[in-house]
C-alpha cells in the first residue's frame, strides 16, 4: 500500500498504521460513527497491541467471540463495543471471502470509480455516504484515483474540509470540526 497522508488520530503510531495497513484503514473507517474521528481511527491501534496481528485470517480463525472480547476490553474501542465488534468480524470475513490475497485487493487493479465504489459499499456496515468518504479518503489521502472517482465520492471529492478524507494533521481536523459544527447549526448535511 502506498503510505498515505492521514493523520487523524493525534499519535503518530496509530496514523502510520492507518497509513501502511489496508485493514486498520478500512477498520477506521467503519468505527468512525457515534464516536470522535480520533477515537474511531486510533482503535486499529489498539485493536493490534490487543491480539497481536491485523491478519483477517487470523482474525476470522479466531472466531467473533475473541473479536468482541477485544472490542470490550477496557478501555472499549467504540461506544458500543459489542456491536461494532460483531460489524468488524463481519467485515474481515467477508474480506477474506471475496479479498483472499489481502484487504488492499478491495482497491488494487479496479477498472473505474464505479466499480471501486460498488466494492466499498458491499462492505457489511458502509452504506453509501460511508463508501463515498471511504472513496475520497482513498483518493486525497493515498493518490488512489481511478477514472472517475469523483462522481462517485460525490461531494467529498471537493475541496470543502468536510470528512476525514481532508484531515492531514491538528489544523485540517479544526478546519472539519468547524465545517461540520456549521453545516450542523445551518441544518444541512455533510453533502450538503
Amino acid at each position: 500500500m502506498q503510505a498515505g497522508t492521514l493523520k487523524v488520530t493525534g499519535k503518530a503510531d496509530a496514523d502510520a498504521l492507518l497509513n501502511s495497513d489496508p485493514l486498520a484503514l478500512l477498520l477506521g473507517m467503519l468505527l468512525d460513527q457515534q464516536v470522535p474521528m480520533e477515537w474511531a481511527f486510533a482503535s486499529p491501534h489498539t485493536l493490534l497491541r490487543r491480539l497481536g496481528t491485523l491478519d483477517v485470517t487470523s482474525i476470522v480463525a479466531a472466531g467473533p467471540e475473541a473479536l468482541e472480547a477485544a472490542f470490550c476490553e477496557k478501555p472499549a474501542l467504540h461506544r458500543f463495543p459489542s456491536s461494532m465488534g460483531k460489524r468488524a468480524y463481519a467485515m474481515c470475513e467477508f474480506l477474506l471471502e471475496n479479498y483472499p490475497a489481502g484487504p488492499m485487493d478491495l482497491w488494487r487493479e479496479v477498472g473505474d470509480g464505479e466499480e471501486l465504489f460498488k466494492r466499498i459499499r458491499a462492505l457489511p456496515g458502509f452504506g453509501d455516504e460511508k463508501a463515498k468518504i471511504f472513496l475520497a479518503l482513498l483518493a486525497k489521502r493515498f493518490g488512489i484515483r481511478p477514472d472517475n472517482w469523483e462522481q462517485y465520492a460525490g461531494a467529498f471529492a471537493d475541496e470543502t474540509p468536510r470528512s476525514v478524507a481532508d484531515i492531514d494533521g491538528p489544523e485540517s481536523l479544526a478546519r472539519v470540526r468547524a465545517w461540520k459544527k456549521q453545516q450542523k447549526a445551518q441544518g444541512k448535511s455533510k453533502q450538503d
